[in-house]
């Protein structure tokens, strides 16, 4: 599993490698790598170069445009539509993916939310600590990995490699964080598939319409509901 010291490393190492300056910037045309420490990262449409990543600043990716790496550890990360990126990684804050856009590869991050519009496709993992997934009618190909995040699977999502939720005391991260007692809230909502068990290593609330497929459950007891959405 992917540890907290890696996401860092990864990033210092990331920064060591290219230029770093501060101060928002837009990525130049074929840049091999792009990174600041203070200052946000603009892609502009149709852009195509390297890694991109800063420490404490937001990246934007602009329709179209094609990227390896994409990385922040203080900051938000937003893929707008049609992007197509090889992997997305965060430590504080949010990762938004427009319609279309594609990630070969995971997405990780730690407290932030992970929203993926229609028609995205993730190839690898989506995983937080603390913070939502949703998927609006989505695909991602290596199941979702969470310790205390809640998860909402809508419209006709497809997730390949199942639903883990991991203990808070224990997991890839959630023994740096302490013990969490909120149980988080599982939504598997109409025309959604989750192939793949669905594990829950701690207390969850598990919502699964009566017009979804999963695959087998463990460590919870499924809430069937009809309609758009299930019980406040």
């Amino acid at each position: 599993m992917m540890r907290y010291g890696s996401i860092l490393t990864a990033a210092t190492l990331t920064f060591a490698l290219s230029a770093c300056d501060n101060g928002d910037k837009e990525v130049a045309r074929g840049a091999a790598g792009t990174s600041a420490v203070n200052g946000s990262l603009h892609v502009p449409a149709g852009e195509h170069t390297g890694a991109v990543g800063t420490v404490n600043g937001e990246v934007s990716i602009d329709e179209n445009a094609v990227v390896t790496i994409v990385h922040t550890v203080n900051g938000s990360i937003d893929l707008a539509a049609r992007t197509t990126a090889e992997s997305v990684t965060a430590v504080n804050g949010p990762v938004t993916l427009g319609e279309g856009a594609r990630v070969t590869g995971g997405i990780t991050t730690v407290n932030g939310t992970i929203k993926l519009s229609p028609g995205v496709d993730v190839g690898g993992t989506l995983k937080n600590v603390n913070g939502e997934m949703i998927l609006a009618g989505s695909h991602v190909g290596g199941g979702l990995v969470t310790v205390g995040g809640d998860i909402d699977i809508a419209g006709d999502s497809h997730v390949e490699g199942g639903i883990h939720v991991e203990n808070s005391s224990g997991g890839w991260l959630g023994g740096l964080f302490g013990h969490d007692t909120r149980k988080p809230r599982i939504v598997i909502g109409p025309g959604a598939t989750v192939q793949g068990p669905l594990r829950f290593d701690r207390e969850v609330t598990l919502y699964v319409s009566d017009k979804a497929t999963i695959g087998p459950v463990t460590g919870a007891t499924p809430v069937r509901f009809s309609g758009d959405k299930p019980p406040a």
